[in-house]
């Protein structure tokens, strides 16, 4: 049988996936609209295409992978403390009512 530490630690993992999901999609729609917005053109389909130039491609791979990534720190550290003061409130009513 698991172990309570094991449970929190597959409970988090769950968590912290779903959260890396639901950022990485939403962080990459925000981040389109804000390349639409400042550069007036939709945001490159193929980075790799001849068809776009250089400076495009390379602009729009350094705006995605810092954006990215940001979003990604912000919100795994956003949801690791709530996740953990969750956890910590659970364990005060559990003493409590004991």
């Amino acid at each position: 049988m698991a172990s309570e530490k094991e449970k929190q630690d597959m409970a988090w993992r769950a968590i912290g996936g779903v959260v890396g999901l639901a950022t990485a999609w939403a962080a990459k729609k925000v981040l389109g609209l804000a390349w639409e917005k400042a550069t007036g053109k939709k945001p490159p389909a193929d980075s790799d295409s001849l068809e776009v130039g250089l400076a495009e491609a390379i602009g729009y791979a350094v705006v995605m992978g810092v954006g990215m990534q940001v979003a990604q720190i912000v919100m795994t550290r956003t949801a690791r403390k709530r996740y953990d003061a969750w956890r910590a409130m659970k364990e005060t009513a559990r003493e409590i009512a004991s």
